[in-house]
């Protein structure tokens, strides 16, 4: 078995949580933010989407599905499509709202098989190659990669909690 493989896996189960947990909510319930401050379900799912789609292009030397599959029309957000997500404020994170949820079971599962079709054409050699000296240490393939996986698995637990504070389990 490629060690890939194993990434592969965990972020199918990051997939299936994210799957299960929206599944049980109303979309008023999905793009709720609920008090003290929790990212809706509906924002976590669609920054985990957006960061793996940004990470792995990225990596792919390739334009977001984003821009290139239409997505960023298909939601038409009252935000850039340039906007840092990862540091968005309560406001920012609020206007990720959607009318369906369909679009952000869609946008993940692109982004999903983005990232496993990248995963399944690696060469394990690869994954200790640097490609962003901008750190210190600088960051290897396999760091870049566990990072983006890691805050897939992260968000999709916040997911879970966020809907039972919502709905109540």
């Amino acid at each position: 078995m490629k060690i890939t493989q194993l990434t592969i896996d965990t972020l199918e189960r990051a997939q299936e949580r994210f799957e299960d947990t929206l599944n049980q909510m109303s979309i008023d319930e999905a793009n709720t933010m609920p008090k003290p401050l929790i990212k809706s379900v509906t924002w976590l799912m669609w920054h985990t989407a957006r960061e793996l789609d940004y990470q792995i292009s990225e990596l792919n030397q390739t334009k977001p599905l984003w821009l290139t599959a239409g997505w960023s029309k298909k939601f038409a957000l009252a935000l850039p499509d340039d906007t840092e997500d990862w540091c968005h404020t309560p406001e920012e994170a609020a206007k990720v709202v959607v009318k369906d949820k369909q679009l952000l079971v869609d946008y993940l599962a692109a982004s999903i098989a983005l990232t496993n079709d990248y995963l399944e054409s690696l060469e394990e050699e690869s994954l200790s190659e640097i490609i962003d000296k901008n750190w210190t240490p600088p960051v290897t393939r396999q760091v870049r990669l566990v990072s983006a996986i890691d805050d897939a698995v992260m968000h999709s637990g916040q997911a879970v909690y966020t809907r039972r504070l919502v709905i109540g389990r």
